[in-house]
């Protein structure tokens, strides 16, 4: 059978004393609160050379708080979906006006192009009949 002992920790087995003006964790000097004995540590430790470029950039975004990766987070999919939303309008608007074209300005050039035939032998029989009636 296993008994289990409750250890405390010596930080809370030690009453907070009252310090200035009584307030407590009001320290005189400059050093951060640490509850660990280990050391900070040094560069010497960090291997740098293993790691790639991406790894040191997703390793970033733990030093930007959540709720600002959230609004960029928004930011940047709002605007991804307003391009894609333009070009898919720009893309479905020029389909549209690139098959209205050929579809009424393919049969208006035909129509254009045969006229200027009929205009053109029209001059031809002009030319023709007054060189006729100079020789008469």
């Amino acid at each position: 059978m296993v008994k289990l002992t409750e250890v405390e920790d010596e930080h809370f087995s030690e009453k907070p004393t009252t310090t200035k003006h009584d307030a407590l964790l009001v320290s005189d000097d400059e050093d951060d609160y640490s509850d660990t004995d280990s050391e900070i540590s040094d560069d010497e430790d960090v291997e740098l050379d293993g790691e790639s470029l991406y790894e040191r950039i997703a390793a970033l975004k733990d030093i930007v708080p959540p709720s600002t990766r959230r609004t960029v987070s928004d930011s940047i999919s709002s605007v991804t979906s307003l391009t894609k939303a333009t070009f898919s309008f720009s893309g479905k608007a020029l389909w549209v006006i690139s098959t209205s074209a050929f579809l009424l300005g393919v049969p208006f050039a035909l129509a254009y192009a045969e006229e200027e035939q009929y205009i053109q032998m029209e001059r031809e029989q002009g030319m023709i009949k007054g060189a006729n009636e100079v020789r008469f």
